[in-house]
């Protein structure tokens, strides 16, 4: 069997200065070193799964990774109003398609509980709304559900290893920050004979990790699409991703609404497009620990570890499962076209003192290009029913 090979292209971030670049040694790193020289190279699919989901020694098992003293902040963290107006859009959509009682109103991977908190309370404000709907959280880590049932005490709410267990049959409102860019990828590289996929391998000295090239094809670059897989402008050595397990959820989330009616409002930072110029040329796979940027090969289990969102991949699976999709829109239309800016008014004008912050965080939101562009929104619905808020401007994505 011929051995695996070096990717080309594959930059390992350099170490920061003083640092000595070895590795150091974690419980999730040596249990999979020992499965790779047991069984060999392991997809990069693979090996996400397992730094962030080890039942044991995975990264979202182990801790609570947001704020300033954890590894990375998101927008609900940042302020209010992000959760408020969300929670908006969902009471808009519900009024829209006739104030079904009961909605289910789930949300996935909740992190702190902050989001879904600051939704009800401005919910609130929609007559009927806040009785009629069923809270269901799904979220894997104990760690964050033990932060969520503080941070929503008092409220009625379910909580789920995954989607398939909440309810079937009221229609359900689903709202997805920040949770499809944990979904495990697996890359493809361009090679002079093709494509191959890379795989994680153990270093042949000490306890470090390295990426290798696969010898042979693998049937599920078929999942790439036509435009990418055999694309004259895709150079050599270009990465390419696909995510099974995000379609696979976007498929569920699809036939659930299609069948019982709602809308998922999906948001993360990622791309759209079924031709290559849309996608991340050498891979997006990324780690974060304390707020900058690391290498995901060492100390799995230790750091962050995500990816850019592929929404047209996301789409097309909706699509596929019978739901209609709208978007994506950036992050700064969704809330600009949400009211964002005249909420942060009120907020300003009740609280003089806190104008300045409120200001900071609202262009922290809407302003420059890592939040306000670089992030997207996508929105699945039934079809026949009313185009969620926001996204009427939009039309509907085409294939």
């Amino acid at each position: 069997m011929p051995s695996p090979t070096a990717p080309s292209n594959l930059q390992r971030p350099a170490s920061p200065a003083g640092q000595d670049p070895s590795p150091v040694t974690t419980p999730l790193a040596s249990l999979i070193r020992r499965r790779i020289r047991a069984e060999g190279p392991i997809t990069v699919a693979q090996y996400m799964a397992l730094a962030i989901a080890h039942p044991e020694h995975g990264y979202y098992v182990t801790r609570d990774p947001l704020g300033r003293e954890g590894d990375f902040v998101t927008a609900p963290e940042i302020s209010q109003m992000y959760g408020e107006v969300l929670g908006l859009w969902a009471a808009l959509h519900w009024q829209a398609i006739g104030a079904p009682d009961p909605v289910l109103l789930v949300e996935l991977g909740p992190g702190r509980g902050t989001l879904m908190a600051d939704a009800l309370r401005a919910a609130r404000a929609m007559p009927g709304f806040r009785a009629a709907a069923r809270v269901h959280l799904v979220e894997t880590s104990p760690v964050l559900r033990a932060a969520q049932r503080a941070k929503l005490a008092g409220i009625d709410a379910t909580w789920h290893d995954a989607l398939e267990t909440v309810p079937e049959g009221p229609p359900l409102l689903v709202i997805a920050n920040e949770f499809f860019d944990c979904m495990p990828i697996r890359q493809f590289q361009r090679a002079p004979q093709g494509w191959r996929e890379i795989l994680v391998d153990a270093e042949p000295e000490g306890a470090g990790f390295r990426y290798v090239l696969s010898p042979r094809p693998d049937p599920a670059v078929m999942l790439l699409p036509e435009a990418v897989r055999d694309g004259a402008d895709v150079p050599i050595g270009a990465i390419a991703e696909i995510s099974p397990a995000a379609i696979l959820q976007a498929t569920a989330i699809a036939k659930r609404i299609a069948a019982s009616g709602g809308a998922a409002l999906v948001i993360d930072y990622g791309y759209s497009g079924a031709d290559w110029a849309g996608r991340p040329p050498l891979g997006s796979i990324q780690s974060l620990r304390a707020h900058a940027a690391t290498d995901p090969l060492v100390e799995p289990g230790s750091a962050d570890v995500t990816v850019q969102v592929d929404f047209h991949a996301l789409a097309v699976a909706a699509r596929e499962a019978g739901a209609a999709t709208y978007g994506p829109l950036t992050q700064r239309d969704l809330l600009r076209r949400l009211g964002i800016e005249r909420r942060a008014e009120q907020l300003a004008q009740a609280n003089p003192p806190h104008a300045g912050t409120i200001a900071a965080a609202l262009d922290r939101l809407i302003v420059g290009e890592t939040m306000a562009l670089l992030f997207k929104a996508l929105a699945i619905a039934r079809p026949g029913d009313p185009v969620p808020p926001a996204f009427q401007a939009s039309g509907r994505e085409s294939a």
